[in-house]
């Protein structure tokens, strides 16, 4: 799944169950459980209370019990619900997509599609004639418990030792080749043992205490690693929480804190990732936002908090995106211990092997899609709960009641094979994007380079700096010319994209691609429409110095003539 982009196995699918189940003036949004789709259909509402109630509807396709269902669709309840609404509505659909990171994964869909192509799936309005025997992994709410998904959790009989690692010998093929032996080992009978194995081993990575680059079954018996396991008093991978989305982790964050705590505005602390400000705006009371993350914006917030202003929480990014400028993160924990609110970190450019902000935060979150992952073919997100922060109990006790783990099957194994090596790889790239700051820094045609270890809010990244942590793989250059600024990111050789954290030097004209309808309203922050951001991959330092350095003189070059 991509939230820009909605992949053409899913529009596939959804044309194929509005052709069904809709009108020729319909589209369907599709989303892996009813909670969900019930979400998407209230913001519809919101957006447009002018809409009848029969206009956006939910149609639940779930496993036909009656059929004789084997192997993987036995395991895996391929199950699928989705939004049809008018089609000139579509944007609203979309923004709910893109906003909440909740949709379903490309394989899902495909999954999903292949078990309705063979009439496995039917519709029903009710989802509450379930067998007794029948268990609900999902946990939703309970207004939504009657109705709730059918994510059937056969992991009494585990796999095998030998079995599981046949899977995993082969768990080195990449693309479509993993995709082939998964298909031709295991057909449809891919036992869901194998994802309770790996979501574990994805939480324990997350949590440090697994580091080691080896197999699912050795990882799983290997001690913790108690160098990097999270230094916080009774922390475990038992609060550690996965979604499908890094954007899904921040969203249902948002929303848990305000089942939990009630409707406050929250605190957009920092020039942020755009859909962050964008959930903080469209759901709930509203947001405070402080572009610039400055100490005078911190006493601005005080003054307000001492007038009695009270606030849900405190969203920032450590350290932020593009202008990787860290908050006082310190203060700020300060400042929520005085007047009650809660502090939600998103680690995702400063990652959790370089910066530990767990102190400071009452919950941590990230997308796994970026450096975790690094091969760019699946997406995850996780957040992570500090046992010793205020909110603690409340946060476990509503997450009890609220969290669904809609975290797709598939995707969970890729994920798991792809973080093996994140601890070598975040090394690698510290290492490149410091001699790449170097090569830049030099250069008399840059203007600005943003970068933690440069910028003037180093001490506050310092600060959270785990012994053996480096500064990232992510920074940004400002020219001073617009046509420099072009010259240089033509030349460039490397890959052109949005995303970071690839195993591969990508390089984005940010701004321009992030915030072309609101160019002035970015520069007020100091985000330049011209800054070229570049995520560092795993390249030969050697190499990638040289090639920043042909691309700076083919700049200078270039302006001459």
């Amino acid at each position: 799944m991509s939230r820009f982009f909605i992949h053409t196995s899913i529009t596939r699918y959804a044309e194929v169950i509005v052709r069904k189940y809709g009108q020729p003036s319909e589209q369907g949004m599709m989303f892996p459980s009813y909670a969900v789709a019930s979400r998407c259909k209230d913001f519809f509402f919101l957006q447009k209370p002018s809409l009848k109630l029969h206009e956006v509807r939910v149609v639940q396709l779930v496993v036909d019990l009656e059929k004789d269902v084997t192997g993987t669709f036995q395991s895996i309840l391929p199950h699928i619900f989705a939004v049809i609404f008018p089609q000139e509505y579509f944007k609203i659909a979309k923004t709910f997509w893109q906003h909440s990171g909740d949709g379903i994964s490309s394989r899902r869909a495909e999954f999903s599609h292949r078990a309705y192509e063979e009439g496995l799936l039917v519709e029903k309005l009710e989802v509450e004639d379930i067998g007794p025997g029948d268990q609900r992994l999902c946990k939703g709410p309970r207004r939504y418990q009657r109705k709730a998904s059918l994510d059937r959790a056969s992991v009494t009989a585990i796999t095998s030792p030998e079995t599981l690692k046949d899977f995993m010998s082969h768990s080195h093929l990449d693309g479509r080749e993993h995709a082939q032996f998964v298909e031709e080992r295991f057909g449809r009978n891919l036992d869901l043992g194998f994802v309770a194995n790996a979501k574990l081993a994805i939480r324990r990575r997350i949590a440090g205490s697994l580091t080691a680059n080896v197999d699912l079954p050795e990882a799983l018996e290997l001690k913790e690693d108690a160098e990097h396991t999270r230094n916080i008093l009774g922390f475990s991978e038992q609060d550690v929480y996965l979604y499908p989305t890094g954007m899904s982790s921040i969203f249902n964050t948002h929303r848990t804190l305000m089942a939990a705590r009630g409707q406050m505005k929250s605190i957009c602390f920092g020039f942020p990732y755009i859909d962050t400000l964008k959930i903080l705006e469209k759901w709930g009371p509203g947001c405070l936002f402080y572009g610039q993350g400055s100490s005078e914006d911190l006493d601005d917030l005080e003054a307000r908090l001492s007038r009695g202003e009270k606030y849900l929480a405190l969203f920032c990014e450590f350290p932020g995106n593009p202008l990787l400028k860290s908050p006082n993160i310190r203060r700020i924990r300060s400042l929520a211990d005085s007047y009650d609110f809660a502090v939600v970190v998103d680690e995702t450019v400063g990652n959790f092997m370089n910066i530990h902000v767990l102190p400071y935060s009452d919950v941590v979150v990230s997308s796994l899609t970026k450096i975790f992952s690094g091969d760019s073919n699946v997406m995850g997100g996780s957040s992570v709960l500090n046992p010793r922060g205020h909110y603690y109990d409340l946060l476990r006790q509503t997450l009890a009641v609220e969290y669904e783990d809609n975290y797709w099957a598939e995707d969970v194994l890729f994920m798991e094979r792809n973080s093996r090596d994140f601890v070598s790889r975040i090394e690698r790239i510290n290492i490149n994007a410091e001699a790449i700051c170097g090569v830049l820094r030099a250069s008399s045609r840059t203007k600005s380079i943003y970068y933690p270890k440069f910028n003037p809010t180093r001490a506050f990244y310092d600060q959270c700096r785990t012994p053996k942590g480096g500064y990232g793989g992510l920074l940004s250059v400002t020219f001073h010319t617009t046509a420099e600024a072009a010259m240089f990111f033509d030349v460039l050789e490397t890959a052109k994209g949005p995303s970071l954290g690839t195993n591969f030097t990508l390089s984005s004209p940010y701004t321009l691609l992030a915030h072309y309808g609101e160019l002035e309203w970015a520069a007020q922050f100091g985000v330049e429409a011209d800054l070229v951001r570049i995520s560092v991959g795993l390249e030969d330092t050697a190499g990638l110095v040289a090639n920043f350095e042909r691309a700076l003189q083919e700049t200078e070059r270039m302006a001459k003539v």
